[in-house]
């Protein structure tokens, strides 16, 4: 069990940072021993009480002056080393010269901003920075461009759960991957323009025909597009004047069917706007009119009724339900007409959002958001692979979007070839697979039809992930297995290897993917010589029905 001591006004960043780092903690109680004693600033507390304390803070502590160590304040968006990966710190951060001997450093960081030391027979780890402020700031502002890729968040648990763990301490958790997957796959599609012959003598017909006949051309000189693409784009730029006369396919359409085909048999969810050549608002005021989509939801409910038959999910391309819950009801209830179930989640159409969306959208009954993502690049924007909760809203979930096709290529954003984008890609998959939780893709209704073809870049990502054992799952579907873990509650305050339970509240496991309890220790290796080594352990979660409740224990 840890110990927490945090001022009052982090409690609710506290909370959120144990839903996503799944271990057995409470707020210190003085007279109580704990395993763990986890101090974020200075306070006064018994250090007697714990095998193991953690004091972070970015200001100087009594611990330091003990150890005699001159400290150093150092400014904002340093990157630090953490074993192989590079740790952004958002906040001030400190570093350490020891005007003494020499003192132990924390083993795989950066001596710089860490020590740790020995002391009546308690051991003491000093990290320079505000633990809780820098949670804070990621699921709140988010990380900058430059810091994309950073799986920042899990990085902060992946460090506190080393230095539990590396003290000799059992640390049991439930981590975010699903019993039997090596992670979580989310398939998203925004429909912006389910049929070219919707737009007539508009910016989008009129973009379509430059990407598709000269934007071809130079991308085939540039070695980003092969001949045959040339040729699929102009035939298509041939036949429009057909498609809008009836007398041809309309190339964008059937995108139901094309995504079922490409999809593998996967579940997906699919974002719908509401209703057509409204352009909704921005900050300022009103959003530019290309913003505008021109269809709504009503007019393509037989292809929605196609994808819930299929079994992927319908959901709402919100407008204006970004600003308040007024405007985000009637827009949720436009796309409820075509879904049996009353939960609709939500993604903002162009991503728009701010400090009120989370609360706005879960007073007007959104059962989740995902619009949470960079529009310029991709990666881990709120620096975490997880779904979590908005420190404004008491019940909605944020499912982080983490790659959208639009960010890769087009020329303003990455502007990767398929291959390179394919390659970028690749590596935030391998941070997903390491760390667990959800890669959410975002492919757009007419990604895989002409002039864009961006379809063999996505086939690819597919067969990484299915390569990687990810579980696909719809949007509502991850967002219900991180709620079923989050309502996980241990049960006894000393949790081993042979003395483990838990229980559940409030939601149903029914068709969702179990749980398992992993457990951690430190273990000596006759194969090695009698070496001490870090091994871990997995039991599955599995239900015990009882009559007044029903309970998750080790199977």
């Amino acid at each position: 069990m840890i110990g927490v001591v945090a001022t009052e006004s982090d409690h609710r960043i506290v909370s959120e940072f144990f839903e996503l780092f799944k271990t057995p903690w409470e707020y210190l109680r003085s007279g109580l021993k704990y395993d763990v004693i986890l101090c974020v600033g200075a306070s006064d507390f018994d250090r007697s009480a714990a095998k193991l304390i953690l004091h972070y803070a970015d200001c100087g502590l009594p611990i330091d002056a003990e150890e005699g160590f001159d400290v150093t304040v150092h400014q904002k968006n340093k990157v630090l080393s953490y074993a192989r990966h590079s740790l952004v710190v958002y906040g001030t951060h400190l570093t350490f010269r020891d005007v003494e001997n020499g003192k132990l450093v924390l083993k795989d960081v950066d001596e710089q901003w860490s020590y740790s030391r020995e002391c009546n027979g308690i051991t003491e780890y000093r990290i320079g920075y505000d633990l809780f402020a820098e949670i804070s700031t990621l699921l709140t502002v988010g990380q900058p461009r430059e810091f994309a890729e950073a799986p920042t968040v899990e990085l902060h648990i992946a460090i506190l759960r080393d230095l539990i763990v590396e003290s000799g301490i059992e640390l049991v958790e439930i981590p975010p991957v699903p019993e039997g997957y090596g992670c979580i796959a989310c398939l998203t599609h925004d429909i912006d323009h389910p049929a070219i012959k919707n737009h007539k003598w508009d910016s989008t017909a009129f973009g379509f025909l430059y990407r598709a006949t000269a934007g071809s051309l130079a991308n085939l000189l540039r070695g980003r597009l092969p001949i045959r693409g040339v040729v699929k784009n102009w035939i298509a730029a041939l036949k429009l004047p057909l498609v809008y006369a009836g007398l041809a396919k309309d190339f964008w359409g059937g995108f139901e069917d094309r995504y079922r085909e490409c999809d593998m048999g996967f579940c997906s969810t699919y974002f719908v706007i509401p209703f057509r050549d409204y352009a909704g608002n921005d900050l300022n005021g009103a959003a530019p009119r290309r913003r505008a989509a021109g269809y709504a939801a009503k007019e393509i409910k037989d292809a929605l009724g196609k994808i819930q038959t299929q079994g992927s999910e319908v959901a709402l391309h919100g407008i204006d339900a970004w600003r308040d819950s007024e405007s985000a009801r009637k827009e949720l209830n436009e796309v409820r007409q075509f879904v049996p179930d009353v939960q609709v989640g939500v993604r903002m159409h162009w991503l728009f959002y701010s400090e009120k969306s989370p609360l706005a959208l879960e007073k007007a009954g959104a059962s989740y958001d995902s619009t949470i993502g960079y529009r310029d690049t991709v990666g881990f924007r709120t620096g975490t692979t997880q779904v979590y909760r908005p420190i404004e809203a008491t019940r909605l979930l944020e499912l982080p979007m983490h790659v959208m096709d639009t960010a890769l290529f087009y020329p303003a954003y990455l502007g990767l070839s398929q291959r390179t984008a394919e390659s970028h890609v690749r590596a935030l998959i391998a941070t997903v697979a390491e760390f667990g939780g959800c890669l959410t893709l975002n492919w757009h209704d007419r990604s895989l039809a002409s002039e864009r073809n961006w379809d063999s870049c996505y086939r690819a990502l597919l067969d990484e992930l299915r390569r990687r054992g990810a579980w696909f799952a719809t949007a509502g579907q991850v967002t219900s297995w991180f709620q079923m873990r989050r309502s996980v509650v241990f049960e006894k305050s000393t949790l081993s290897s042979t003395d483990a339970c838990a229980k559940i509240t409030a939601i149903s496991a029914k068709e969702l993917p179990a749980l398992r309890l992993r457990f951690h220790k430190l273990d000596r290796d006759a194969g090695r010589g009698g070496a001490v080594v870090r091994r871990y352990r997995d039991v599955p979660l599995v239900w015990r029905h009882e009559e007044a409740e029903s309970r998750l224990e080790p199977a």
